[in-house]
């Protein structure tokens, strides 16, 4: 069974940088698309940013291109999420997502997910 622990969430000015890792067990890491999504009360879980299996496939939402990079290392069975020039509006929950296919935007198509980690901005 996949299991999926995030970590490196916190507090942080605006313009800050954070760098959130996803280790990764079970099975073959190189097997699986990783994505990350984040989520606000009372809001749905938003695709934020995925990394195909191979490392070479990446998209990520508009409102964040350009600041945040995804990541992985297969030695290490971790993904990562660089974020730069962070935004009070980065404010979230981000939780990393696994699945044996392409990176997908709907949380609903990956089976398994990490606990979360807390990102809070302040402005």
């Amino acid at each position: 069974q996949v299991q999926l622990v995030d970590s490196g969430g916190g507090l942080v000015q605006s313009g800050g940088s954070l760098r959130l890792s996803c280790a990764f067990s079970g099975r073959a890491f190189t097997n699986y698309a990783v994505a990350w999504f984040r989520q606000t009360p009372g809001k749905e879980r938003r695709f934020v940013a995925g990394i195909n299996w191979s490392g070479v496939g990446k998209n990520y939402v508009d409102t964040v291109t350009g600041r945040f990079t995804v990541s992985r290392d297969d030695g290490r069975n971790t993904a990562y999420l660089q974020m730069t020039g962070l935004k009070p509006e980065d404010t979230a929950v981000y939780a990393c997502a696994a699945r044996d296919s392409n990176v997908e935007s709907t949380p609903s198509a990956y089976p398994f997910w990490g606990q979360g980690t807390q990102v809070t901005v302040s402005s």
